[in-house]
């Protein structure tokens, strides 16, 4: 028992070395571990170690016999104004700024560009 017990922990450990440093150019932002999942993605098995690309930007790992650990791989902005919201592009992993009033367009909180909705309540107070 002590035996199987100091396995999981040094697969445990392994984890967590292998999690963080999973990564690739942008640091984890938040990790998940699931120890009831399999290591299987869109019909493929994988092995102890071996790393996948989920479809929300999660880089997961397998740790069989003990789980799934999952790792987001892209930073969010934390600091923009309240008109914008973050996009994340599911099959590429891009992030990108928009404005919340209108998705198709770029939220630049350099310009002086404001809210659509914004400059429709202004021109009605204007005129």
């Amino acid at each position: 028992m002590k035996m199987e017990l100091a396995g999981v922990n040094w697969v445990l450990a392994a984890a967590g070395l292998l999690l963080w440093t999973t990564g690739g150019s942008a640091a984890p932002m938040e990790c998940h571990f699931n120890s009831r999942a399999l290591c299987v993605f869109e019909g493929r098995h994988y092995s102890l170690g071996e790393t996948w690309m989920d479809n929300m930007c999660m880089q997961c790992t397998c740790l069989h016999p003990v789980g799934v650990g999952c790792c987001e791989t892209v930073q969010r902005p934390v600091d923009f104004p309240a008109w914008c919201k973050v996009r994340v592009e599911q099959v590429t992993c891009k992030v990108s700024l928009v404005q919340t009033a209108d998705p198709r367009l770029p939220c630049t909180p350099d310009e002086d560009i404001k809210d659509p909705s914004h400059g429709s309540l202004q021109q009605q107070l204007d005129g």
